[in-house]
């Protein structure tokens, strides 16, 4: 069977290392608010190429934060609006409605699988604060055109920068682009810890300050507390962990690109809609995403052939339980990529061999569809 996604394989490669980290972890009798957070959060900013990084608990937080941290800044309050893709994973949701802000969802482009740009202003408001723009499955979403609106309307412009680490557009990283930024670092990443673990980047050194002390209880120094915070900390462990792996995520990102590439060109079939590669370095490939109406039927003959696939996601945040108040809203494009998309295996340590062997099933089965 290929895996999916085989973190075992992936980890093993650098073992060694990260054994070595734990047991230094483990000697030094310090596992929180230590070195070891500092070290990655500076080794971050420098991957970054600029900026504040802040290290937290994990991706949800993140951005949990960041909302957080302009309403205790004044620049939001309950109530305000954020626009965010209807398409996007529902942490991105959960950060904005956690906060008691509203949801503004908005479809994505078909083609990119990213927020729609072109159908952000008509969904501004007066309540409206910020756009969130999810760099989905890897792929940079982003224009010059979208700068211009956010000034125009003075609205932030958040990163969810969860599954694109490493990407760039015009030569910045994803990140870098917005007034902030949330990572996730859960295992399955392109950069993966051994846990849960996440950050926050921005420029703005006021709302670095402000999010460093909400995910310390509120507290920048100890037993004061400054504001109704939380605990969101990474741990020594996990940044040790991270800090070895952060340094072979170019490397791996251009496996990533390999297959990708080789997937382009050798699947071949009008029943499957292959995603938009963009410019040199805009998708760094966290997920491989393709669509056909015989979604599960493909699915299904895959994993009979020894192919493991995953659905990113089967139920659109707007028709989620928890979000029963958006059942009824009308996205017949986030319907439809909901329904059909089907993510292939990208693992930066899959074979040559592997990678032919799952164009070559993908292409047998739609012959026979064909049939």
């Amino acid at each position: 069977m290929i895996k999916f996604l085989d973190l075992q394989k992936i980890n093993a490669q650098y073992a060694n290392e990260l054994k070595q980290v734990a047991a230094d972890v483990i000697d030094s009798g310090w596992y929180l608010l230590g070195e070891r957070v500092k070290l990655f959060e500076n080794n971050l900013e420098a991957f970054q190429e600029g900026g504040n990084a802040i290290a937290v608990a994990n991706g949800l937080d993140a951005l949990r934060l960041i909302f957080k941290a302009y309403i205790e800044l004044g620049f939001m309050q309950e109530g305000d609006e954020v626009i965010v893709p209807a398409n996007t994973y529902i942490a991105s949701v959960l950060a904005i409605t956690d906060n008691k802000l509203v949801p503004v969802l908005v479809e994505p482009d078909l083609g990119t699988f990213n927020l729609d740009l072109s159908l952000i202003e008509s969904k501004i408001t007066a309540k409206t604060k910020a756009i969130m723009v999810v760099h989905l499955y890897g792929r940079v979403c982003w224009s010059t055109e979208l700068e211009t609106l956010a000034k125009k309307h003075n609205l932030k412009i958040i990163e969810d920068n969860a599954q694109s680490i490493g990407a760039r557009w015009n030569g910045i990283r994803t990140g870098n682009l917005g007034d902030a930024a949330g990572f996730s670092f859960y295992p399955g990443k392109n950069l993966g810890a051994l846990g849960d673990s996440g950050a926050v980047t921005t420029k703005d050194a006021e709302l670095a300050k402000a999010i460093r002390t909400l995910a310390n209880y509120g507290s920048a120094q100890k037993y004061v507390n400054q504001y109704q915070g939380l605990n969101s900390r990474m741990d020594e462990m996990q940044a040790a962990f991270l800090d070895v792996k952060l340094r072979f995520v170019d490397a791996e990102t251009s496996r990533r690109q390999e297959i990708a590439n080789y997937y382009i060109e050798n699947i071949k079939n009008d029943k499957i809609i292959l995603p938009s590669v963009g410019k040199v370095g805009e998708h760094v490939w966290h997920l491989f995403v393709i669509r056909t109406a015989n979604r599960d039927e493909l699915q299904a003959y895959l994993q009979e052939n020894g192919v493991q696939t995953l659905i990113h996601y089967p139920i659109p945040p707007h028709k989620q339980e928890c979000y029963a108040n958006l059942n009824r809203v009308n996205l017949p494009i986030t319907d439809k990529i909901h329904a059909e998309v089907l993510s292939l295996p990208i693992s930066p340590v899959m074979t040559d061999e592997e990678v032919e062997k799952v164009c070559n099933v993908i292409n047998v089965f739609c012959k026979e569809i064909a049939v």
